[in-house]
Formats: structure tokens, sequence, C-alpha cells
């Protein structure tokens, strides 16, 4: 058989009371009469996952993804439909839940591992890689509930990982402990993978379910939207995530650069992320009305590869007249370190007299050059006045990005390589 997990028409309901009381008022009524609404976290999903595969489960906060782990997992169980698993399951969906807080961390490795239904002496065999692997000191022979949240992870993590499943499942759960156990996490991830094992992840990040799952499911309000390749469900996600785009850019999904300068509306921002906490400010006397990333096949994203051409665009009205301003961008850290840009004034671009009402349209082209994660991109119209910087409009912050890269590399930022070498046979 080489289905790992098959799921037919599942469906969760939960019924939602208005008061207490109304629960005990439903449960007595002569008549039967209901005082719940009905929420469906699952309505009729059905997918299947083959043997060796590892699938991305993405979707909105409330989307239903955590309910459907935990009725794959029998942590919770259906209002109606069927689970079917081929295999022994590790789960890492709240990790330690199953935690003793009065046993030790050695205790709780073999409480744990009697729950996923190995023998004693099979956890026996994996214990001190566990203990290993989580790296908690002397600390593993103390009572749980002494430990701090991150150890309290690190050893539900370490349980989990090393029980040799046939499916791991993963919620949210690889970011737990230090940079250098994030990195452990992720090479054991990885091992599995090499391992043929199946692999169910759950995740906020679209830069994760494109680097490391072969295919993904996009679940909202419930239901099953897309099972497929991880560039088309990633790029519904988006969509979903801008939802309240104007009807009209809703079905104009193709705009393109090209066609910018022949259009009146100055809604191409909409049609990303926005960040609702950017810091805008500025004396408004030039004003970036609207921008847009496009990336190398034109169209509007802020999902881009390492080593593609993108372009950011800026479109700036002048209130005032204005001698040679300055148009900047700026890659900027999620803590607010700059990593790469540039403006104008850099690339020796002299505009001269702006005259009040004018509008100018900027492009910044060039290659990304940013190694995989996740920036902001920072925008500006300013000048200098007397050796002093005059801000007319910045906006920081305006839009989180994502970058992708094929290729592992050190650092923030590297160049595309060539690697050379010989090989000399200096025996004679």
């Amino acid at each position: 058989m080489n289905t790992a997990i098959k799921v037919s028409h599942l469906t969760k309901i939960y019924k939602l009371y208005d008061k207490p009381v109304d629960r005990l008022k439903e449960s007595l009524h002569p008549l039967k009469k209901q005082y719940h609404k009905e929420f469906y976290a699952l309505n009729d999903v059905s997918f299947e996952i083959k043997k060796g595969e590892t699938v991305g489960i993405i979707g909105k906060n409330g989307a239903g993804k955590s309910t459907l782990l935990k009725i794959i997992t029998g942590v919770l169980t259906p209002s109606s439909g069927s689970v079917h698993v081929n295999g022994r399951i590790a789960s890492l969906l709240e990790l330690g839940a199953g935690f003793n807080p009065e046993y030790t961390g050695v205790e709780n490795i073999y409480f744990q591992g009697s729950l996923m239904g190995y023998t004693r002496e099979e956890v026996a065999q994996k214990v001190d890689e566990i203990i290993a692997f989580a790296d908690i000191g002397d600390f593993v022979y103390q009572p749980v509930k002494m430990y701090s949240s991150g150890m309290y992870a690190r050893l539900a993590f370490a349980v989990a990982i090393n029980v040799d499943p046939d499916i791991l499942i993963v919620d949210e759960a690889l970011s737990v402990g230090d940079m250098a156990f994030q990195a452990k996490c992720f090479n054991k991830f990885k091992e599995f993978q090499r391992l043929n094992k199946t692999i169910l992840f759950v995740t906020h990040s679209i830069d994760l379910i494109i680097k490391y799952c072969q295919s993904a499911i996009l679940i909202n309000n419930g239901k099953k939207l897309l099972q497929g390749d991880t560039k088309s469900t990633t790029e519904m996600f988006r969509k979903i995530m801008v939802s309240t785009l104007p009807k009209e850019i809703q079905e104009n999904e193709e705009i393109q650069i090209n066609t910018i300068k022949n259009t009146n509306s100055y809604d191409l921002k909409l049609q990303l992320p926005l960040n609702p906490s950017a810091n805008i400010y500025g004396s408004m006397e030039a004003e970036i009305i609207d921008f847009a990333i496009f990336g190398e096949k034109k169209k509007i994203t802020n999902h881009l590869r390492h080593d593609e051409d993108y372009t950011i665009f800026m479109t700036v009205k002048f209130n005032q007249d204005i001698i040679d301003p300055i148009f900047a961008y700026t890659f900027k850290s999620v803590d607010g370190m700059e990593l790469t840009g540039t403006n104008s004034n850099n690339l020796n671009e002299v505009f001269g007299k702006i005259q009040a009402g004018e509008i100018i349209t900027i492009e910044f082209t060039q290659k990304m050059i940013l190694n995989s994660g996740s920036y902001f991109l920072a925008l500006g119209c300013t000048k200098y006045e007397n050796d002093n910087l005059k801000v007319f409009h910045r906006i920081y912050d305006a839009v989180a990005v994502d970058v992708v890269s094929p290729t592992l590399s050190t650092g923030i930022a590297f160049s595309c390589t060539k690697l050379k070498y010989e090989r000399i046979n200096d025996k004679i």
C-alpha cells in the first residue's frame, strides 16, 4: 500500500452557545429546541498523501489546520468522515502536551514513548540519543515542572523526532530553542526526507513550505481550497491574505509593468499584503501615492527568488515645486537593520525642478542578492538642503517580502558563485 494518510470527507463541528445556561436548556428542552450555533472547524475535507512525501499545510489562523492534525493523530474525533493512517506516527502539535510535570525528563521520555505505542525496551534503545539531542544537561534528571519553556520544548521535540516514526506530523514546532538547536532540528527534518519518511508540515512560513515540501494543501475557513505544487498553493494563500482587494483589482491579476503608465489607478499597492504598522512620516511636499514590487515575470508580488531580476516601482505626486528630489528604497531585516538598497542620488540621477502637480514614476531594477528569509521594504522621497536631509515622505516597513533561494549559503546575502576544482595525482 503506497498511501500513508487518507482523509475522506472529514468534518468537525463545534456547538457554540451564547450563554453557558443555554447548554442546560437545550439538554432539558422537551421538544429538543436548539440553543446553539454550529461552527465548522473542518468542512468535508478530503486528500491523500503518499508514502515518502513531504506535504505542507498552509492557511490563516483559524483556518482549521491544527484541528485537522489533531484528528489525524487521534487527539480529536471527527463529527463525520474518516482518517486512515498507514504507519507509526510521531507528532509535534503542542510540544510536551503529554508530559507529567512531576516526572523527571527521563521518566517523561519513557512515558511519552508509551503514549506513542512503543515498548519500554524500544524507548530504552533511544534514550541516550534523545538526551543528547535535547541537550539540557542534568535537568533531564529533574522534574519537568522545574524546566523553562525552552527546555520543555527541546525535550519534547527530541522525544518526538528520535523515536524513528514512519510518519512525522509537525505543527509550527521547528522554531524552538536557540539557533543551534533549530539547525539541528532542520537537519533531522532533512534526514527524515532522505530516509523516505512521510512528513506533514504545518507552518505560516511560505519560505519553509517552498524550501522543504514537495506539495502543499491550502485550508481556508475549514475547507480544502487547493492541493498541488507549492508555488500554486502559496500564491493562492497570498491572495487570501490580501482578501480586502477591491473587486476590480481581484479580477485583474495580470497587471504588468508596461501597462502602468496607461492607467489612472493608483491602487497597485493594494495587491500587496501591506503592513498596517508601517512607519509613515514626512512633510508631504511630495507624496508616494503608489508602489509595487514586480518579479522577473513582471507581475506584482512580494515573493522573490534569489538572483532573479525584480523592480521596485513608485509613483510620487508633487504638492510643491521641488528641485532635485531623491527617490530611494531599502530592504530591512525584521529587527530594522538596513541590508540592501539604493537611491537616485547614488545612481547619479539628477531631476532638476519638479513642479507642483506633477506625478513621476520611478523604477529600480536589479538582481535579488538576499538569502532566504523575510524582510521589510522601505520607500522614501527626500532631498539634501544645505547638507541636511529633508524628508518629504517615507514609508518604513511598507510590506513584508519573502525571498527564497535554491542554494544554501552563509550570511544574509550572496552572489552566484562558480566552483572550479582540479584533482591532481602527484604519484610518479
